[in-house]
């Protein structure tokens, strides 16, 4: 994950608009984020806690961890949206498709990250197993896919690991599975950048106490104008509070969604509810 940890001090900012359908939707208030798939530094939102506290919320969770499809009916039941996590950028030894994925990525395992691997190739068989994955998605009922590492390849990565594909073969491939998403009724949860994936319907940015706002502005600024859904995710802050204000003021907007990972209770903590 571009910081794929299970530990969430995010500060995404996550848009939810929906670019597959007729236009960007009229912009709406803040919404609540919750996050079960990953965090950085401490403890990520357990499904007990989503239960009783998210409501209209966004609520991230990894489907194919064991258990977590069973309270997807539950927590849809308080009006919140449910977005399933995917790596689309690298392979995750721990996933039962590693074994088809394993052509399509780089023998070298990504340092920061044990256990993955960066994709190299992005040919049919590897959308055929993505699209697997959106597949039953889809049959659980959630309502968007988050991609993570969806910025994986660059000209630094593609040195240092040797990638095949070339940066202009990776955001097709990502923008093909955003529109299989799309054929599946679903939306499309952009990760730390949206340059070459405006018809995304939202993005989550990681930001840092030590790196705040580090991403292209612009963009996150054009997602916001087009009424979509942006998620900060902040990570190992000692005043949550002070951030989102910060990052409110920044961007002239009440509309950013915000969770924080707070050093002192050492979890995450949620706003706009």
């Amino acid at each position: 994950m571009s910081i794929k940890t299970l530990t969430l001090s995010i500060v995404f900012l996550s848009v939810v608009g929906c670019s597959s359908g007729n236009g960007a939707e009229s912009a709406h208030a803040p919404v609540p984020v919750y996050n079960q798939a990953y965090q950085e530094n401490y403890a990520a939102d357990t499904m007990d806690e989503i239960l009783a506290q998210a409501r209209n919320a966004y609520v991230l969770v990894d489907p194919f961890a064991e258990g977590v499809t069973e309270y997807l009916s539950r927590i849809k039941e308080n009006s919140n949206q449910i977005a399933g996590y995917i790596s689309a950028g690298t392979g995750e030894n721990w996933r039962g498709d590693f074994t088809e994925l394993k052509p399509y990525l780089t023998a070298k395992e990504w340092p920061e990250w044990p256990g993955e691997f960066y994709v190299s190739q992005v040919t049919t068989g590897i959308v055929n197993i993505m699209e697997k994955r959106i597949d039953k998605m889809a049959a659980w009922g959630m309502e968007w896919v988050e991609f993570d590492n969806m910025d994986w390849l660059d000209s630094q990565t593609k040195k240092s690991f040797n990638l095949e594909a070339t940066e202009a073969e990776a955001k097709t491939y990502i923008n093909t599975l955003c529109r299989y998403a799309h054929d599946k009724k679903m939306k499309c949860m952009a990760k730390n950048t949206v340059e070459g994936f405006e018809n995304f319907d939202g993005v989550l940015y990681e930001s840092y106490s030590d790196n705040k706002n580090w991403w292209d502005t612009a963009g996150a600024q054009s997602f916001l104008k087009a009424g979509k859904l942006v998620i900060v995710n902040h990570y190992n802050e000692s005043d949550c509070d002070g951030t989102y204000a910060w990052y409110k003021n920044l961007y002239h907007t009440k509309r950013l969604s915000f969770i924080c990972e707070d050093v002192r209770t050492k979890k995450y903590v949620h706003y706009n509810q």
